[in-house]
């Protein structure tokens, strides 16, 4: 049987008296799209904070590929194989979104541009770059600048960059925000091409994306997980739909 990629065992934040993360236990499975879903203030940003590492849990232990990396900075995490793409955009706006996932390409073979080898013509970072590209739907769009491209070709290209990174896992936060009607149809199209390539984690509120995409649905809420299964199981579930679907529409 597979091992988790993830795991993390009764994880604990509070923030004073506020518990944001109230043993929190759960896993992402090798191939795996498992998305995590609650009412805002439910803790789904606090659980994503701290398996990147951006906040320090008060108890419990999280697992990337069989290690612990509780004790781990978001920089030892990412080394490990932890990418992830955020709310707000970090493109690089004044450069085109090849040289953007070049520099992700770069960062991955660890070594700088060279002085005698233009960076254009550096086919060790320009072939990666254009294969990535191409797998997200952006060839067309290679030499253009991230800040003229749309809402949603900018979430392609962001998501495009921490795929060059070949992580072991992706953090997913909210791939969807901002999306328009069109927008976010084409996005799950993105992610359906590259299930099974990279387990993700997927902290999302558009439900149609969600139930598209996951394998397995697990529901926050006050900051502990009541509900974890299969998408049909889910919407099947009398507590989920009081708790947030419901208030869904």
């Amino acid at each position: 049987m597979a091992e988790p990629v993830i795991e993390i065992h009764e994880l604990n934040r509070s923030f004073g008296a506020l518990k944001a993360a109230d043993e929190v236990s759960l896993t992402l499975m090798p191939g795996e799209i498992h998305a995590l879903i609650g009412p805002n203030g439910a803790g789904k940003s606090t659980l994503v904070a701290l398996i990147a590492g951006q906040l320090e849990q008060d108890a419990g232990e999280i697992w990337l590929d069989g290690r612990e990396i509780s004790d781990l900075s978001v920089a030892g995490r990412a080394r490990l194989g932890l990418g992830r793409t955020f709310q707000v955009s970090s493109l690089a706006l004044e450069f085109s979104a090849l040289r953007n996932v070049m520099l992700a390409v770069q960062g991955r073979l660890g070594t700088g541009f060279g002085f005698l080898t233009p960076v254009k013509r550096d086919r060790l970072l320009v072939d990666p770059a254009h294969a990535v590209l191409t797998q997200f739907g952006l060839d067309e769009r290679a030499e253009v600048s991230a800040g003229a491209l749309s809402h949603g070709e900018r979430r392609q290209l962001e998501l495009a960059m921490a795929f060059a990174l070949r992580p072991k896992v992706l953090l997913l936060d909210e791939p969807m925000a901002g999306m328009g009607a069109g927008g976010t149809p084409a996005l799950t199209r993105v992610l359906n091409q590259i299930r099974g390539t990279v387990p993700m984690l997927l902290i999302e509120h558009d439900m149609d994306a969600v139930f598209a995409l996951a394998d397995r649905v697990s529901v926050l809420a006050e900051g502990r997980l009541i509900f974890s299964g299969p998408p049909d199981e889910v919407r099947a579930s009398a507590l989920v739909r009081e708790v947030y679907l419901g208030t869904e529409g």
